[in-house]
């Protein structure tokens, strides 16, 4: 059996994995080859799998001859839909088969153009000169034509790609900011969702000044995003900072400036109870236990009058209380204007962990032995960098 080498166009798709180039291969060999392997230019442009499952099966394999108008568009039509991909990666598949055909017509058109301009000049017995170069005798013709190629709607990608308009817009941001992201989806190396969620931390990290060095104790009062008005009054800061997406919160860098071992303490009311473990385990961080605050002052709630919060306790690495002194899990304190926290609460952290570098996030005030990050600017920025859209981009 001749050895033919793969066309670079056939590279837009990735190979079968091993099982499944054994699976084929036994197809093959029980059924025979049912679909020839596509050449051109001497070389496989569709039926790589294939090519090598026969090679596998010890089955000559008939080979077909391409002439088509566009070979990547061919290569996409025949690999789309039967390769059954996840919808990410065939959108990412699509705009980089975009990309490369695009520059294959131009890089067609642009050496037809020339041959024809050398037989016209060669017929009116001028020196040929390539375009943008001045001919004898010749004045400038102008500016050459604009090489922009007319982008398509995110519904169209969505519906010529044959997957979901949300899905073609993670997609289209990682072509326009982190073309090598994209690369990696279309790959199969990583996962739209994941590529989005790295390009997202990395965007958050430029955005935001952590503090240097590592804290052994972490204290978060996050600024939540409420939608529900009734609940306004709800959580820390929301009239000192602008609120957070649980994706923009869960994309803060904290896991950088923690300890192996390490504590974090942090506050969440029960509406988004569900939501803070994205947040925890997106830190680094394992839910271990919880304080209950009792307002004892009633709010307003749907489906009771809430009078509690709470301050859960998660840990990475081992990092267990320095003492053996056990406080009452519920802590009954008469809230304040703002649903500010008690400081009673910052004083049993230091009881219980007396050692270590320790930090208040989003903090509202200096505290002796406490480092703190809020009041900044950065802060803001953060939050207004990011619009809803972004937000829902990364869910």
């Amino acid at each position: 059996m001749m050895s033919i080498k793969d066309h670079e166009i056939a590279s837009l798709f990735p190979l079968l994995s091993d099982i499944e180039l054994r699976e084929l291969a036994k197809n093959i060999r029980d059924m025979g080859l049912l679909v020839p392997i596509v050449l051109y230019e001497n070389k496989i442009l569709d039926g790589r799998n294939r090519y090598r499952a026969c090679e596998i099966a010890g089955v000559t394999p008939k080979y077909i001859e391409w002439c088509g108008a566009d070979p990547w568009e061919y290569v996409w039509s025949q690999n789309a839909e039967r390769r059954h991909l996840p919808a990410g990666q065939k959108a990412a598949l699509f705009l980089l088969k975009n990309k490369k055909s695009t520059a294959w017509q131009e890089g067609k058109r642009r050496i037809q153009t020339e041959a024809n301009q050398k037989r016209s000049e060669a017929m009116e017995g001028r020196a040929y000169a390539p375009k943008g170069e001045v001919r004898e005798g010749a004045g400038s013709r102008g500016p050459a034509p604009s090489d922009k190629v007319d982008g398509r709607s995110r519904h169209q990608t969505a519906k010529a790609s044959g997957v979901s308009p949300k899905t073609a817009a993670r997609a289209e941001a990682l072509y326009n900011a982190r073309p090598d992201l994209l690369d990696k989806v279309a790959s199969g190396e990583m996962s739209l969702v994941e590529a989005s969620r790295q390009k997202k931390k990395e965007d958050v990290k430029q955005q935001i000044s952590m503090p240097t060095g590592k804290y052994r104790i972490i204290y978060a009062d996050p600024p939540w995003n409420y939608r529900d008005k009734l609940i306004e009054g709800y959580g820390a800061a929301e009239n000192h900072y602008p609120s957070m997406t649980i994706p923009e919160l869960c994309a803060m860098p904290i896991s950088d400036i923690a300890d192996d071992n390490a504590v974090l303490f942090i506050w969440v009311t029960s509406p988004l109870l569900e939501d803070v473990f994205k947040i925890i385990n997106a830190w680094g961080f394992k839910y271990k236990t919880s304080f209950v605050w009792d307002k004892i002052k009633h709010n307003m709630g749907h489906y009771n009058s809430v009078r509690h919060e709470f301050l859960l306790i998660a840990t990475r690495g081992s990092c267990m209380p320095d003492t053996s002194k056990l406080f009452d899990s519920v802590q009954s304190i008469e809230r304040t204007k703002h649903s500010e926290k008690p400081p009673e609460f910052r004083e049993i952290i230091n009881t219980l962990y007396p050692h270590g570098k320790r930090i208040e996030l989003f903090a509202r005030s200096q505290h002796d032995g406490w480092q703190v990050w809020g009041n900044q600017s950065s802060t803001t920025t953060l939050a207004r960098h990011f619009s809803v859209q972004d937000a829902l981009s990364m869910q």
